[in-house]
């Protein structure tokens, strides 16, 4: 079997009611996950492309959040319409989704706007 050339993890957390910070799954995380599975296979990636629903990826207030790797390209607040056109451009095609994309001034870093 070929090695993938992308992985695709998709948050798909979830907290406990009351929580602290907000969790994925309650916004579409596992939903996201798979209707990109779907949009992979049905662009003829399946093979090169893995799709995988994740953990806490840390990133909570962007949720629900997907990291692209190897680019390391984060998306956040990623609806199920914007799937495809992530399949197509990004994974198709090998040009990140810019309205989607996370900066690095908000990854892993407290003073992220989006952080209450």
């Amino acid at each position: 079997m070929a090695k993938f050339e992308r992985h695709v993890f998709v948050c798909s957390n979830e907290r406990l009611e009351g929580a602290a910070r907000p969790s994925c799954r309650p916004r579409g995380g596992r939903q996201l996950k798979d209707a990109l599975k779907d949009a992979v296979k049905a662009a003829g990636l399946k093979i090169t492309v893995r799709a995988n629903e994740a953990g806490c990826l840390d990133q909570c207030e962007h949720g629900p959040v997907m990291v692209v790797y190897p680019e390391a390209v984060w998306y956040g607040f990623v609806k199920l319409e914007d799937v495809q056109e992530i399949v197509h451009e990004h994974l198709v095609h090998g040009r990140p989704v810019e309205r989607l994309r996370l900066g690095e001034s908000c990854l892993n870093t407290p003073s992220c706007p989006h952080r209450t």
